[in-house]
């Protein structure tokens, strides 16, 4: 290890030095996450370039059958284009609602949206600097702003503004809302946060995620038919079939990742649910004392994916007790028949 250090230290210098210089590759997890896209571009890429090159009978078939490959070219661009608008998208960040609702208030119109990295305790008083100003919890407290007031009305009466409060971002989170710690923002209605796309999916972009993993499943459906059928259908060298077996392997693999995916999302959008508040249930406090059978924010199904698809912005309030004692009654025959699930 000591003969190695010398030349390991100037080389990681030197690339840090280089990569610094260049904008999109000078923070590390922007640099992770552009090379999780490329990864996962140059993997359809290879799929699809291995037809190409070795397989003559789905050339021919191309000649022969024209828009059967315009079809599966268009399939594949509109993937990878999905992929990318998704990537790109915002799922819809607390600290950019709470700039719409008070956009005249002067405090929250220059608000930081990373994480406040300084506070002491003082007196008994907690003690945030921002931006070289300072807000104690002692007598100088500020009224709620119209954001808080939103928030508090949006939880049961007799809620404190301070238990809402996010510790990292220090902005009043709504119900459903979650700080996410790789984008360091506050994410409403978060879900979970993607490697593969590089940023969270949320309210305004979990639409957009379930279209993604559609198109992928059915890419990945008919590149494995046209791979099936290379294999079965023409004689080729050994180390031809050893190669699309990998390849099927990798195809089989990633098929039944992204189906089961859909399938979950699928039920998610249906129930209005997240995957944060399906796994967390036990350790989120307004979920806690909720029976697991009830979905305490779903409107039914064609109101769930009305605000999916169409791009419902409202926030979801806490449902009331009755609320939730109606959802946790047993469905009866006429419950069937007046389509209550519905």
């Amino acid at each position: 290890m000591g003969v190695c250090c010398p030349i390991i230290r100037p080389w990681d210098r030197t690339r840090d030095s280089y990569l610094d210089n260049i904008p999109c590759l000078s923070d590390p997890v922007r640099r992770s996450s552009l090379l999780m896209k490329l990864g996962l571009v140059a993997l359809h890429l290879v799929f699809i370039g291995f037809l190409f090159v070795c397989d003559v009978e789905f050339i021919e078939k191309t000649k022969r059958d024209p828009w059967y490959m315009a079809s599966y070219l268009l399939l594949f661009s509109l993937t990878l284009l999905q992929y990318f608008v998704t990537s790109g998208s915002s799922p819809g960040y607390v600290i950019d609602a709470m700039r719409e609702v008070c956009g005249n208030d002067a405090i929250y119109r220059n608000a930081p949206t990373t994480s406040i990295q300084h506070g002491s305790r003082k007196n008994g008083s907690f003690v945030i600097n921002v931006e070289g100003e300072s807000a104690s919890g002692g007598s100088s407290r500020k009224p709620p702003t119209s954001w808080g007031k939103l928030v508090l009305d949006l939880y049961p009466p007799g809620t404190s503004l301070r238990n809402l409060t996010c510790g990292y971002c220090h902005v009043e989170q709504p119900p459903r809302a979650k700080h996410c710690h790789d984008c360091d923002r506050c994410v409403l209605q978060f879900d979970h946060h993607c490697v593969w796309l590089g940023t969270c999916v949320g309210q305004k972009n979990h639409c957009k995620f379930w279209w993604y993993i559609c198109e992928e499943s059915a890419l990945c459906i008919w590149t494995l038919i046209l791979y099936v059928d290379y294999l079965t259908n023409v004689a080729k060298p050994w180390w031809k079939n050893a190669i699309i077996i990998l390849l099927l392997v990798v195809l089989v693999i990633s098929m039944i990742f992204v189906l089961l995916l859909l399938l979950f999302h699928s039920y998610l959008i249906l129930t209005n649910q997240s995957t944060y508040e399906l796994v967390r249930r036990k350790r989120i406090p307004y979920m806690r004392n909720i029976p697991e059978r009830v979905h305490p924010f779903s409107r039914g199904i064609k109101r769930n994916l009305h605000n999916v698809c169409c791009g419902n912005d409202t926030l979801d309030s806490l449902p009331t007790a009755f609320e939730l004692e109606d959802k946790a009654r047993p469905y009866t025959c006429l419950d069937m028949l007046k389509c209550r699930c519905c």
